[in-house]
């Protein structure tokens, strides 16, 4: 297929001087010399077994052939230079679609949203909520958001933000508060713990930091995702274990109350950027979220 068409090149050179009618003006447009130029048009003119000019005076014409020529490839370059125009403009315009587990995006990111816009206004993002496995390499999505434990994969950018660090977290409003937030951490041993089927590993990951036996531990209402189980524990109704920057702001408006402290997993909070993308955006939120996540 190659071999029916001359090289780009040639038909570059061509449709310059056609156009133009001048193989020195057609140079000065290309940013090559004028001999250049002429040896692109010869060689195409070798290549058809047909003169493209002739000459006229001091300066040339186009043949029929060159018309004919000329026609063709002006169109098509028309059409290149129209088509990467909107190619750019849409890459430029395009949203930058973030993926996030839903409980994170509630409880974190949508109140740092507006500040988020006023601080990176070309980023335009858009928010893309799951729970439950996120797949980063899921066509749409630019980048991903999520909780994640090292090694990472060879075939994505992985921007690691903040250290995991979890606790137990109760309200207030909850009926045994008052015994519990000056009792030592083995107090929770005998109480009915609020917990999520998404992340069964969180309460013995947290007694075991606590030299506690995680066997002992007692389950209580279970809750499908992280979001619901903090309402219910801001709702009065258990200790449940969390994330500290998803209850960072519970923390600050005394909505909750974390006794014994958050100690730090293995996983790491961190943006996921396929390598097959070369997005300037990624790195730039990646640095906002980075400095938010540090005050």
């Amino acid at each position: 297929m190659s071999q029916d068409l001359p090289s780009l090149n040639a038909l570059h050179a061509f449709e310059a001087s056609a156009r133009l009618l001048s193989m020195s003006r057609a140079a000065d447009e290309l940013h090559v010399t004028h001999g250049a130029v002429s040896r692109q048009i010869k060689a195409l003119e070798e290549q058809l077994g047909v003169a493209l000019f002739a000459k006229e005076g001091r300066g040339v014409k186009l043949t029929d052939a060159g018309l004919r020529l000329r026609d063709a490839t002006g169109d098509a370059f028309g059409r290149l230079r129209e088509a990467c125009a909107e190619v750019k403009r849409q890459t430029a315009d395009a949203p930058f679609v973030l993926g996030c587990p839903g409980s994170l995006l509630a409880r974190w990111f949508i109140p740092r949203l507006d500040r988020l816009n006023r601080e990176l206004p070309d980023l335009r993002l858009q928010l893309s909520a799951s729970e439950g496995e996120l797949d980063p390499r899921r066509p749409g999505v630019d980048a991903t958001l999520c909780f994640a434990t090292p090694p990472w994969p060879a075939d994505m950018q992985v921007f690691e933000l903040a250290t995991e660090c979890i606790g137990a977290v109760l309200s207030p409003r909850y009926a045994r508060h008052a015994e519990l937030a000056d009792a030592p951490a083995s107090a929770l041993l005998g109480e009915p713990l609020l917990h999520t089927v998404s992340r069964p590993q969180a309460w013995p990951q947290w007694a075991t930091a606590h030299h506690l036996d995680d066997a002992a531990l007692r389950l209580g209402q279970g809750f499908e995702h992280l979001y619901y189980l903090l309402e219910a524990a801001t709702a009065g109704l258990g200790v449940a274990i969390a994330p500290q920057h998803l209850v960072a702001d519970d923390l600050a408006a005394g909505r909750l109350v974390a006794p014994w402290g958050f100690v730090e997993t293995s996983a790491r909070l961190a943006l996921w950027v396929p390598t097959r993308r070369n997005d300037r955006r990624a790195e730039q939120l990646a640095q906002w979220l980075r400095a938010q996540l540090s005050s």
